[in-house]
């Protein structure tokens, strides 16, 4: 082997590439021909998932550097030496791996076919713009190939990439156009300064020249936030259009409408909160102006108003920034607490048809449900009271059972929900009533009445379908003992009540069906023509009102009609004799265009074929469901066999979906979108459950989203409590279901009950993969909102009773306290909760040098006092608080004088303050710029008092020079201020001499 070259053989460190010949063929082939790695034919280099680049022609792999490192692989690009990287040296074009090649990327994007040919137009633009050549691209792989001639970076843009996104949303192309689209097609053409520069007096185009002299290594990307015009990179503005309809579909999908990314605008105004504008209390900038000039005759720059308000200030903020700060890759969105929205977007809700400004700044409350908040968006006192709190006060009164979990050195006790079936026709009632009363409530939306009729029914379902008789679960008790078997007529009675069980169970249900779809009935008829009697009849006869049916029959002389209605469903053999009756009509050839086609309607409807009376007229899928039930299927037939027979009908696309009421039922008040295949209605969810048996409940996820009962997905203050009575009467029973739980907590929180948010928390089901998960909520929850229950007796008396921990509810508020700067509180807190090292932090650093200087040494001898008794946990004790200890019993020590012998106490005195200032220093240097000026200051007053306490007990006429002389040896160790300091030097030189003098005579 060539010696030159071993030491620059390929290497990598990233088991996620490969190479092609790999790494230890290269180390062979090297072995067998010297400097063969100099030379290697068609050489590739790749990552999995990503792509590869294949090198034409002889390549020279040699290299310090690994290849991982020179050649990376990210989403959708390839870069290639690295610029930004100083450890890398891009060679010349045509050295190492800077030569032409074939790269290969692997779109993550499942595009259907049919728009192949849009994405590789969209892929040739993008080539041409970066300077490479298109080969092809794969719709099957999604591989996009092209050439290039020497590397840099190549790949897709991230405009690139959401026009491709679109691709797949748009199956076909626009045939309008949106006045918004037209207008951002005007503004990509425009050409864009920055804000800064034109705003400083300066010439953008002689900026750009001076940074690509300075900064030559900069990419595209800067060039993007900085809002300069890009000639031969990716475009600025979007060039795909599409139309108002397909826009507004995907809108529906979206919590908020879409702000559309654009070039940064220069910023040309100042609009205080106030003035005109486009939001409340925002600062805006207007649109770049055709007719100003790119270079500024002004070198003012942008003067702004000093008396308005700039940074961030309740609900919205003040804030002007450079564009391209907010424009860059970095930026996406923010969130903060509570659904805060910090964007730079359009308002959302906002049908302002003007271009979104860069600069402009909106924090916004958009994550919150619309239970409790009338017409005008304002949250209502007496809506949250009904709708939360009476229904979780209700909850709440239910039998409970508790299970202990421990967290750390604390305990909580989380808690289920038991009843018994028999009890359940009671709770639903409870619920209703709460309902109702919401009914009564004014101002009440027709979309709102409609959600909350559909949860009364949804409660009389859960009654009809889940509740029993005491004497069935008495039965039920019964067989379980054996020494209760010999019953003779009340085990007849009791085989009889088991058997008429599932006949009242459908009488009720049929019941409840016929209630449901009352209104939607009479809608029907009232819509009908009053000569159309037949039609009047079917549809009386999809909601089972044969009363109304027949006297309508009678009433038009219809008497044999009104026979047949009068026997409806009521038993099989009617249905077989109609049905022999219409099949002789046709082997005899009778001309149907003799009866009328409704007539006729009404007679297969009779015959018990549902679908042939039907034909093309559409039912809603609960009237479909009551067809079924009431004149096709036998009418014995058990409920968990109806409810089968649907979903098998459904499963073929034989019946109607059973769509969630707020689709069903007409249109609501805000555009909703719905899935047929996802979402169905909580209804239908209960009547798959009570078929089931118990026996398979992989729907649950599904059955308990929001969607299934109302079009907000932040909704679930009433969807919660009927999975919760389902389970407390054992009809299912799943660990599964805490986006449920936290959904409720999430609407709880933002409307300001975090003790029934906790309430919720503590009814999670305990899963063993994640023990702590009650406690962390529970933390989370008490950190956030320490303005809410901390202000509100009521609140914080419900937590404690609940069985939290006090110690948290302490920390929670230490850290409150310390957060707004209340130290002492912070501490009280802190000591509280028993942290006694971060007490002892907040002590040394805001609490101790405030106490000491103000003069309040009792509170400070209490908390030091506290905090002593614990000094085992603490570290750095000694240095720290400890000082404030020594401090007080030098004090006291000084200032006794009853010792027998004075000249021993006066050594023992001046030796305890030898070793206090000692500590002194040591804790200077330990806390140093922790400790605040006040704190330092603290210390020097501290370590004046002693030294006058020990020079004034070394004065007296006892003391002895050598005891005076070594008590201002002392003295001058201390860290005292330097004025201090001389002056006792003089002293001491004084006394130093007088010493000499006395000891030379």
């Amino acid at each position: 082997m060539a010696m030159g070259y071993q030491h620059l053989l390929p290497t990598s460190n990233s088991s996620d590439y490969y190479f092609i010949p790999s790494l230890e063929e290269l180390a062979t082939m090297e072995t067998l021909q010297p400097g063969y790695c100099t030379r290697v034919p068609h050489f590739t280099v790749g990552r999995f998932g990503y792509g590869h680049v294949d090198f034409i022609g002889e390549t020279d792999v040699t290299s310090h550097v690994p290849l991982d490192r020179i050649v990376k692989f990210h989403k959708h690009e390839v870069l290639v030496y690295d610029e930004e990287n100083e450890y890398i040296t891009k060679p010349l074009v045509g050295q190492g791996l800077n030569k032409p090649a074939q790269v290969t990327l692997t779109l993550q994007f499942s595009l259907p076919l049919t728009q192949s040919s849009c994405v590789v137009d969209r892929l040739k633009l993008c080539t041409q713009k970066q300077g490479a050549r298109f080969v092809s691209f794969d719709p099957i792989s999604c591989e996009w190939k092209f050439i290039v001639d020497h590397f840099s970076r190549f790949g897709l843009s991230e405009d690139d990439e959401e026009d491709i996104v679109m691709m797949e949303e748009e199956q076909q192309p626009p045939d309008d156009v949106h006045v918004s689209d037209i207008r951002l097609m005007e503004q990509d053409q425009l050409l864009l300064s920055h804000s800064l520069p034109i705003h400083l007096g300066l010439d953008p185009a002689k900026m750009k020249e001076m940074r690509l002299l300075m900064f030559s290594a900069q990419n595209q990307e800067a060039q993007v936030s900085d809002g300069l015009p890009i000639t031969s990179n990716f475009s600025s503005g979007k060039k795909y259009l599409r139309s108002y309809t397909q826009e507004q579909t995907r809108d529906m999908n979206r919590s908020s409408p879409p702000a559309v990314r654009r070039t940064p605008l220069p910023l040309l105004e100042y609009h205080p909160s106030g003035h005109q504008s486009t939001s409340n209390g925002t600062i805006l900038m207007s649109q770049e102006n055709k007719s100003l000039p790119l270079k500024s005759s002004s070198t003012k720059g942008f003067m702004l108003d000093l008396e308005h308000e700039m940074p961030v200030s309740g609900t919205l903020s003040g804030n002007v920034v450079d564009a391209g700060l907010f424009m860059g890759r970095s930026f996406r969105v923010g969130w903060g607490p509570n659904g805060i929205l910090v964007h730079c977007g359009s308002p959302l809700g906002s049908t302002n048809q003007h271009s979104v400004l860069s600069s402009v700044i909106n924090l916004e409350k958009v994550a919150f449900d619309r239970v409790a908040r009338d017409e005008t968006n304002k949250v209502r006192e007496e809506l949250v009271s009904s709708c939360f709190d009476s229904p979780l006060e209700l909850h709440k009164a239910l039998d409970h059972e508790t299970r202990s979990i421990e967290v750390g050195d604390f305990q909580l006790k989380l808690l289920k929900a038991v009843s018994n079936p028999v009890m359940l026709p009671e709770i639903c009632q409870s619920y209703v009533e709460i309902i109702e009363k919401n009914l009564e409530i004014s101002r009440l939306s027709s979309h709102a009445q409609k959600l909350l009729i559909h949860q009364v029914m949804i409660w009389e379902l859960i009654k009809v379908l889940f509740s029993e008789r005491e004497s069935d679960v008495e039965k039920h008790v019964e067989l379980d003992g054996e020494e209760d078997m010999m019953y003779d007529a009340k085990e007849g009675s009791s085989e009889a009540d088991v058997e008429a069980l599932p006949c009242v169970r459908r009488a009720k249900f049929s019941f409840w069906l016929q209630e449901s779809i009352h209104h939607n009935v009479e809608d029907d008829v009232s819509r009908l023509d009053v000569s159309n009697y037949l039609e009047q009849i079917f549809l009386l006869l999809t909601g089972r009102q044969l009363d109304k049916a027949v006297e309508l029959a009678v009433s038009m002389g219809d008497v044999r009609l009104a026979c047949l209605l009068s026997q409806a469903g009521a038993s099989m053999s009617n249905r077989i004799y109609v049905s022999e009756q219409i099949i002789l009509w046709r082997k005899n050839g009778l001309d149907f265009s003799l009866i009328e086609n409704d007539r006729m309607r009404l007679y297969e409807l009779l015959a018990g074929n549902v679908h042939g009376a039907l034909g093309d007229k559409k039912v809603d899928w609960k009237r479909f469901l009551g067809l079924l039930m009431w004149y096709q299927l036998p009418p014995e037939t058990p409920l968990p066999v109806i409810f089968s027979t649907y979903q098998n009908l459904l499963a073929v696309y034989k019946a109607p979906h059973p769509l969630p009421v707020y689709v069903d039922e007409g249109p609501v008040d805000e555009t909703v979108t719905c899935s047929t295949t996802k979402h169905f209605d909580l209804a239908y969810y209960l009547m798959i459950l009570h078929a089931n048996g118990g026996s398979r409940f992989d729907f649950l996820k599904t059955m308990f989203s929001a969607f299934s009962s109302t079009n907000d997905p932040l909704d679930h203050h009433m969807i919660w409590h009927q999975r919760a009575v389902l389970e407390a009467v054992g009809a299912f029973s799943s660990n599964d279901l805490h986006a449920l739980d936290m959904g409720l907590v999430s609407q709880l929180l933002c409307l300001g009950q975090c003790h029934w948010a906790i309430y919720v928390v503590l009814h999670m089901p305990y899963v063993p993969d994640y023990p702590y998960l009650h406690a962390n909520l529970i933390r989370e929850i008490l950190f956030q909102n320490c303005d809410s229950w901390n202000s509100r007796h009521s609140q914080r008396q419900f937590i404690e009773d609940l069985g939290i921990p006090v110690e948290w509810m302490h920390e929670a508020m230490a850290v409150y306290h310390n957060y707004y700067g209340h130290s002492l509180e912070a501490l009280e807190n802190y000591l509280a909760c028993k942290n006694w090292q971060k007490a002892h932090s907040v002590f040394m650093t805001s609490v101790a040098h405030t106490l000491y200087l103000s003069g309040e040494h009792s509170k400070m001898w209490k908390l030091v006092s506290i905090m002593e008794e614990n000094k085992c946990e603490i570290e750095s004790w000694e240095l720290g608080a400890g000082i404030y200890v020594s401090y007080y019993h030098i004090k006291r020590f000084l200032e006794d004088n009853n010792s027998l012998n004075e000249q021993d106490s006066l050594e023992n005195k001046n030796n305890a303050c030898k070793m206090f200032f000692n500590c002194l220093h040591d804790s200077l240097a330990l806390w140093g710029s922790r400790l605040p000026l006040d704190g330092r200051a603290a210390y020097l007053r501290m370590a004046e008092e002693i030294c006058n306490l020990t020079l004034l007990e070394s004065g007296r006429e006892s003391a002895t020079s050598e005891v005076l002389l070594a008590s201002y040896s002392t003295v001058l160790s201390a860290p005292i201020p330097e004025d201090g300091r001389s002056c006792h030097l003089q002293e001491a030189i004084s006394h130093f001499t007088c010493y000499l003098t006395e000891r030379a005579s």
